[in-house]
């Protein structure tokens, strides 16, 4: 019973901070907009083998590096803002917005992964759940550690999966509607370039007011 309660308690907090806005919300209801379905998903999908590479560095300790060395947490900062700036740039200066793209000008599947798995990777929101909560639910009495972490890295990506997969889901049918109303179409494309990069400057001020 103190086992459940311990991991139930651990779900909790995950799912409160899956919901809480971040880059990760913000790439993966883009891809869905821009691409579809498929992008949303293949977004998620990137986003929570992020989320299994965070777990693997707490669990074998790679996370103390960040304690010892607070200015590369602010450049963790400064990198995930930048990152995220370039992709609201990009949707402020492109033409197409989030109606049905031509085929051959839609991402390859492994890029629209491989840039979910890099917003993940460049979250401080991640950074900061792993350096101040993942340790400690970690406790000897509770079994192998390398157990406890697998345990609850799967606890972590359930919630992602279902947080972000139903939010890709969503933008992709938001995307039809919009593709039969241009304007609102290029509307709604500006403000989700627009809100990316208020992102990435929050992020980096962040960032810049820590160094």
């Amino acid at each position: 019973m103190e086992h459940t309660a311990h991991l139930w308690l651990f779900f909790v907090m995950v799912f409160g901070v899956v919901l809480l806005p971040g880059l990760d919300m913000a790439y993966v209801m883009a891809s869905a907009l821009v691409g579809g379905r498929r992008d949303g998903l293949l977004a998620t999908a990137g986003v929570i083998a992020g989320g299994v590479c965070h777990v693997a560095m707490g669990a074998l300790g790679i996370m103390a590096v960040l304690r010892l060395v607070p200015a590369a947490f602010n450049g963790v900062l400064l990198g995930g803002a930048l990152y995220i700036a370039w992709i609201g740039v990009s949707l402020l200066r492109s033409r197409a917005a989030f109606g049905a793209p031509a085929p051959q000008s839609r991402k390859p599947p492994l890029a629209t992964f491989r840039q979910g798995m890099l917003t993940c990777l460049l979250n401080p929101k991640a950074y900061l759940f792993m350096l101040a909560v993942f340790p400690q639910f970690i406790q000897p009495e509770y079994g192998p550690l390398w157990l406890q972490a697998l345990v609850m890295g799967g606890i972590i990506a359930a919630t992602q999966a279902g947080v972000y997969g139903g939010m890709a889901l969503a933008g992709d049918r938001v995307r039809g509607w919009l593709a039969a109303r241009p304007g609102a179409d290029v509307l709604l494309a500006r403000s989700v370039g627009g809100l990316l990069v208020a992102t990435a400057v929050f992020t980096a001020y962040e960032g810049w007011r820590g160094l």
